[in-house]
């Protein structure tokens, strides 16, 4: 009843907020299993068997002399490992708890550290399925060597960031079309199968063929990635500001609208849920 107003200074406040986005990305990591590991090696698993299927794929219709010279294990790698990141950053983004779920009632929770926690554990998993994979493959089977690692990591980040963005989007409209969730997701991860390019080089696609993929923020980093893990390949049908921009405006409508649901929450949206 009684209690005393401390003026809580800029640094105390950002140390609390960054203390809880810690606490939250930790109960996101977990909210599928108790055990953090078990989800690390779920995806692990899940990432093996992607690159299982293509490399057969790839070796059956005949598509393995289109590859870049070098690696072709790192090759898929690299297309499959962004297609990952993009796809589950957006999907934990979309799934993040909105205005009007209970963990709100809890000061000084805000959507705004939940779909930041949801995102930063999407990309905590990837991160490390990545290093446990390209580690195994690095021991067990041919040394990995890429040109330029610092590149390619912050082509993960930008693959990360665009799915970030796109998830925001499809967040802000998902309290009023509450079904929307599920549905973007299959389409979005459907569609990146074939739309991100990853089983193409982008080098060797015909103008025609080009405009069917250049639209795709994705193709784009993904092309670039091999420009940063391949010495001999110079990727000049992409660019890296494309997917930067469409990135920086897909977060603004994603923003706007998470604010204009925020400000008329309603309870009633998750009832009978």
């Amino acid at each position: 009843m009684f209690r005393v107003e401390t003026r809580k200074s800029g640094l105390h406040s950002a140390y609390v907020i960054l203390d809880l986005i810690y606490h939250s990305t930790v109960r996101s990591i977990r909210r599928n299993h108790r055990h953090a590991l078990i989800g690390l090696l779920s995806n692990v698993l899940q990432t093996i068997i992607f690159l299982g299927v293509f490399f057969v794929m790839m070796n059956v219709l005949g598509m393995r002399g289109a590859a870049i010279r070098g690696d072709f294990i790192v090759y898929l790698m690299s297309g499959i490992f962004l297609f990952m990141v993009n796809t589950r950053s957006m999907a934990a983004v979309v799934g993040a708890e909105g205005p009007a779920s209970a963990m709100m009632l809890h000061a000084p929770m805000n959507t705004a550290i939940a779909i930041a926690s949801s995102a930063l554990a999407a990309l905590y998993l990837q991160i490390l399925s990545i290093i446990v994979v390209l580690g195994g493959y690095h021991v067990a089977i041919a040394p990995v060597t890429i040109d330029d690692p610092v590149g390619a990591m912050g082509m993960v980040i930008l693959a990360w960031a665009n799915g970030v963005a796109t998830g925001m989007v499809v967040l802000a409209v998902k309290p009023w079309w509450p079904s929307l969730g599920g549905i973007a997701q299959t389409i979005y991860s459907r569609a990146n199968m074939i739309a991100s390019g990853k089983m193409f080089v982008a080098n060797t696609l015909s103008f025609t063929m080009l405009k069917v993929f250049d639209w795709n923020p994705l193709f784009h980093i993904i092309d670039q990635t091999r420009g940063f893990a391949f010495i001999n390949y110079n990727p000049h049908n992409s660019s890296i500001a494309y997917p930067v921009y469409v990135t920086l405006v897909l977060l603004a409508i994603g923003l706007i609208g998470e604010f204009h649901a925020r400000r008329n929450a309603s309870l009633s949206w998750y009832a009978g849920r």
